[in-house]
């Protein structure tokens, strides 16, 4: 199998490639196509890994016929570029020009809605798409699945994603993926499912407190923007069961938490309005970008050793065989050598595994969310081979 990654030496692409080279590989893989808009840092990855079935591209999205290239003579593209960036769509129309089937991480569930307009088009040209494979969105989907398989009637779905860190607090600011993203998170509003219907909500809103075992402990969960409550309560096998609540909420960790919402009340939520400054035109996600990155530089040394926890859960309640009943399924990740070399493994590993998936069977034309693709049974197995702590439970 031939497998091009866009994106493929930055923080989520990179630890793509790291998992389809391990042996926890799920089917054969030929030939993994690194393309980059930054020749250095997959020359860096490339010397690294020590892979001969890694190749160079050098990727210029903005440019039609390089792009058509990046896509074209393999047997998926999994799309890595940063969302917010913009070329979601370009990606997305290059791939199924060139008839290559296509997996992207998702984003905010930003491009979620057009891209799901596609699915006819797709379909008719015998091209399979599944959009919004990380880990939320992505294992996120999947989790939600099993809960909804539990129950014969669902009145909600709730899904939480938590993180912690155990160590010295951190001085130094370090965003836990893309500073867009993060501030995206926190300064717009969201689409949740409520009342049967899909209903905007302002940005931090709808607060719940949850008590959760340690490191997590007692969290403030909040609304934020993402794509799993644009397509999971009309799932097929999820809808006709009568969901009437559909929510995503998310908790970074507490120091860091008050760290992102004192940028929003200053202004970067605007992130990308420019702003004059002695006379230039600045975006302020450029300025926070550089300012960042040069304060982690400087104090790197300042950098204590801090053990990253994560929770994915999602709870559903309806029925079973008549009586009330809650559905639960948590998936929990924590500190392992397996994930040494990763910036975020849990996202990584999880486009992996469905870019495999698909490449083994479970492709089909179309555009579908990692819900209506993906078998329960078989994901779980792979999340488990990567030593996430998968657990199921029905009361």
């Amino acid at each position: 199998m031939k497998i091009a990654i866009l994106g493929g030496a930055g923080l989520m692409g990179a630890g793509i490639v790291r998992d389809l080279i391990s042996d926890r590989a799920i089917v054969p893989i030929e030939t993994i196509r690194i393309a980059d808009v930054s020749r250095p840092r997959i020359d860096s990855l490339i010397s690294e890994l020590k892979d001969k079935r890694l190749q160079a591209f050098d990727l210029d999205v903005s440019n039609p016929e390089r792009l058509r290239a990046a896509v074209s003579g393999v047997d998926i593209v999994v799309n890595s570029v940063p969302t917010l960036l913009g070329h979601q769509m370009a990606i997305f129309e290059a791939c199924l020009a060139a008839r290559t089937p296509y997996t992207d991480l998702g984003g905010l569930g930003t491009y979620t809605v057009k891209q799901k307009a596609m699915h006819e088009r797709f379909r008719n040209a015998g091209v399979a798409a599944v959009i919004g494979t990380g880990s939320d969105p992505g294992m996120s989907n999947v989790i939600c699945r099993a809960v909804g398989d539990e129950l014969d009637t669902i009145d909600a779905i709730n899904l939480y994603w938590a993180a912690e860190f155990v160590g010295p607090e951190n001085p130094v600011l370090v965003p836990p993926y893309s500073i867009s993203t993060v501030l995206a998170e926190y300064a717009r509003p969201s689409t949740q499912f409520l009342d049967g219907r899909h209903q905007d909500c302002a940005p931090m809103s709808g607060r719940e407190v949850l008590d959760l075992p340690e490191p997590w402990g007692s969290c403030e969960f909040m609304y934020s923007p993402h794509s799993e409550q644009l397509t999971v309560p009309l799932a097929d096998g999820i809808r006709q069961k009568g969901i009437r609540e559909f929510t995503w909420k998310l908790h970074l960790p507490h120091r860091e938490h008050e760290a992102w919402v004192g940028l929003v009340k200053v202004g970067f939520g605007n992130f990308d309005d420019p702003v004059a400054v002695g006379g230039a035109n600045v975006r302020p996600l450029d300025f926070l970008t550089a300012l960042i990155n040069r304060n982690i530089e400087r104090n790197r040394a300042k950098i204590p050793e801090q053990a990253s926890h994560e929770i994915h859960f999602a709870i559903g309640r309806g029925t079973r065989a008549g009586k009330p009943a809650t559905a639960r399924c948590d998936v929990v990740i924590e500190p392992d050598p397996l994930y040494d070399g990763y910036v975020d493994a849990g996202t990584s590993m999880n486009a992996s595994i469905a870019a495999q998936l698909l490449l083994k069977g479970a492709a089909k034309p179309g555009v579908w969310a990692p819900e209506e693709i993906f078998g329960v049974t078989e994901y779980f197995a792979e999340m488990r081979k990567r030593s996430f702590k998968v657990s199921l439970s029905r009361n």
